[in-house]
């Protein structure tokens, strides 16, 4: 049997990232985003890219619990810090920018909730009360797709269950937790069919070529690639048709980092 070289496995592990990232950075700065904006994105993919190629593996079940706590609490971190806008808490502060707290701490969370069989149900189904609260439908239905994604791969019970639980969850959270749309992050699709529908089509293209790359060519477990493919399919498709972020084209850090933080981890375990 042939064994891949580690580079192809950081090639294949970056692309994901890298095609829809590289198509958003070439979005922002066409189409007059604020010179911020291609920055903060291209710094982000910097940092990812880093990640995924030097990340270490992380050994044992009780760091990556630990992991798994640390980045549940985070998710809760909003409602006790905000900011929050009329009774919607779902950012981080960071110095002096946000970040979207579900799409930086939930494609990781479905990596440790595939590795972790014993406890995968109640880590989403965690995540997902944190999501209630915020409200936040886009990390709802990223937790739903992600489940539906796991459970087709290990067929638990406990699971399948859970994606039921969370897209019933999504529906509610989606009546009460939309806001105004902010230029170069949300319905960036629409906006852009109306400006130049040949470019909207090959934003959208990059962003279906990242989410393909994850689900088949990523050098990662089946389980934990379906996961976090299944975690973009959620948030990507909030994205088309309320008013969220839109990952990895869109203005936004906390998805390049989130995607690379996982990638990175599930890379090093299989390299």
């Amino acid at each position: 049997m042939m064994v891949a070289h580690p580079a192809r496995i950081r090639l294949l592990a970056a692309l994901p990232l890298l095609v829809p990232v590289l198509a958003g950075l070439a979005y922002l700065a066409a189409f007059g985003a604020p010179p911020r904006f291609v920055l903060m994105n291209a710094g982000a993919l910097a940092l990812g890219l880093a990640w995924i190629v030097l990340a270490p593996p992380l050994p044992g079940i009780k760091p990556r619990r630990v992991l798994t706590l640390a980045l549940l609490a985070l998710l809760f971190v909003p409602l006790l810090t905000g900011p929050a806008t009329v009774g919607i808490a779902r950012w981080l502060p960071i110095g002096p920018v946000t970040v979207h707290a579900g799409m930086l701490a939930v494609p990781l969370l479905t990596v440790l909730a595939a590795r972790d069989p014993d406890y995968g149900a109640p880590i989403l189904l965690t995540a997902l009360f944190a999501a209630f609260l915020q409200p936040d439908a886009a990390t709802g239905l990223a937790l739903t797709f992600a489940a539906v994604a796991l459970h087709d791969v290990t067929k638990d019970w406990k699971i399948g269950l859970t994606a039921i639980i969370a897209f019933f969850a999504s529906l509610v959270i989606a009546m009460r937790g939309e806001l105004p749309p902010q230029p170069f992050v949300e319905r960036i699709f629409a906006d852009l069919l109306v400006q130049a529908p040949l470019a909207a089509a090959a934003l959208f293209a990059a962003l279906l070529a990242g989410f393909f790359l994850l689900l088949w060519a990523a050098p990662v477990p089946r389980a934990e690639r379906y996961a976090m493919a299944g975690s973009l399919f959620g948030f990507a498709l909030m994205a088309l048709f309320s008013h969220y972020p839109t990952p990895l084209v869109g203005y936004g850090a906390a998805p390049i980092l989130g995607f690379a933080l996982a990638m990175g981890l599930s890379r090093a375990r299989a390299a």
